[in-house]
């Protein structure tokens, strides 16, 4: 595989931005074909070398600095690059790579890369949301395997994944963070069922989980016996900081899209949606500098710390605002459904706005992130729990 982590930044860019020229697929289909496409791009693109910039070279990343790592996601970016079909390159396998083995490592992580094998994270459960601590899926170890029993539910990706990262009970209730376990569950194993939860854009994207005493063997366990919230902290960490570097950027194109909506629905001769539009061009801009900075920090080994409460707060309400403007920017053709063909190229601005209802609730609720602010960053006193 090609070293390009000792190119300067323009060369890098260029040989980016020349691969994307020569092999981009083309727009996203949506429906049944979306998957496949997807998995077919990412395939291409790490048999090419160009997928997991921050990876070690030797599990099959580029081993980039962080200065390239940043060309990397805005050139992907700015060359309308389709997505990879799951988030988990950037989430689940910087846990592996932390806290797994070698060989963990060697039967996962290429697969992954692929998307020869898609994953899903076990995190979320009915009562356990933004709670973590308080999850009470249950996994008993029995001999070299574990037994696990109990929900997950919002598991993005479910209903097409290969494998979960699940977090699991191994101590009592009481022992809160100090009782879990982090396993590699089989989507496939006997005991597990996936029923798709269709939200208000008609997608299936979550599902609820329910895990009938599911034998996971021992190896597949990552990290030490009720040490799992070490690698949870390190997921929700990558997750915060690699979605959050890549935001910043997609969202200064995404903004300079909206300008073009404007334009098209004459409405830049308003002072108001003028003023407007300079808040989110401010704020794309403040997300990738923010991004940026938590993401160096994980990649120096550092935890993110509490401020990434705040840019994961920053983040939320951003893509409510910016997709609040371009459905007032459709005016009536923002009641319609997004796949009418009325709308032409502007349905995705409906389903955008549909999609970030819950931007202020996943990975973290708003809420949570303020109360972790105010005491974490703020230094205000802790919460009291009645």
């Amino acid at each position: 595989m090609t070293d390009r982590s000792t190119l300067d930044e323009q060369a890098f860019a260029a040989q980016l931005r020349a691969f994307l020229g020569g092999h981009h697929p083309g727009p996203t289909p949506r429906g049944a074909a979306k998957l496949p496409f997807l998995r077919a791009w990412q395939a291409t693109l790490t048999d090419a070398g160009w997928v997991a910039p921050g990876w070690p070279r030797r599990w099959g990343g580029m081993g980039l600095p962080v200065g390239l790592q940043a060309v990397h996601h805005r050139e992907m970016m700015l060359g309308r690059a389709p997505v990879p079909p799951t988030n988990a390159v950037g989430i689940v396998g910087p846990t592996i790579l932390e806290h797994g083995t070698d060989a963990q490592r060697e039967r996962y992580l290429r697969p992954m890369l692929r998307a020869d094998e898609l994953w899903c994270q076990g995190f979320s459960e009915p009562d356990a949301g933004s709670d973590l601590a308080a999850l009470r899926t249950r996994a008993v170890l029995d001999g070299d395997a574990y037994r696990v029993t109990g929900r997950k539910i919002w598991t993005s990706n479910a209903p097409v994944a290969h494998r979960m990262l699940l977090l699991a009970r191994t101590g009592t209730t009481a022992s809160r963070s100090r009782g879990i376990t982090c396993l590699v569950l089989d989507m496939h194993a006997p005991g597990v069922t996936v029923s798709p939860l269709r939200d208000m854009t008609g997608s299936t994207f979550f599902a609820e989980v329910a895990l009938d005493d599911v034998v996971v063997p021992v190896a597949d366990r990552v990290g030490a016996h009720d040490d799992g919230w070490r690698s949870a902290r390190a997921t929700l960490g990558h997750e915060r900081s690699t979605s959050l570097a890549a935001a910043g950027v997609r969202y200064q194109r995404v903004v300079r899209d909206l300008v073009e909506l404007a334009r098209a629905r004459a409405r830049l001769g308003s002072a108001a949606t003028r003023q407007e539009l300079a808040h989110l061009v401010t704020g794309a801009r403040l997300l990738e500098w923010a991004g940026g900075r938590v993401l160096g920090q994980v990649l120096q080994g550092q935890a993110p710390g509490p401020v990434a409460s705040t840019i994961r707060l920053q983040h939320g309400v951003f893509e409510q605002r910016l997709h609040a403007l371009a459905v007032e920017l459709l005016g009536p053709d923002g009641m319609l459904d997004a796949a009418d063909p009325r709308l032409e190229r502007d349905g995705r601005w409906v389903r955008g706005y549909l999609r970030t209802r819950a931007s202020t609730i996943g990975a973290g609720t708003a809420e949570i992130q303020r109360t972790t602010i105010a005491e974490k960053v703020l230094g205000l006193p802790a919460e009291e729990h009645l």
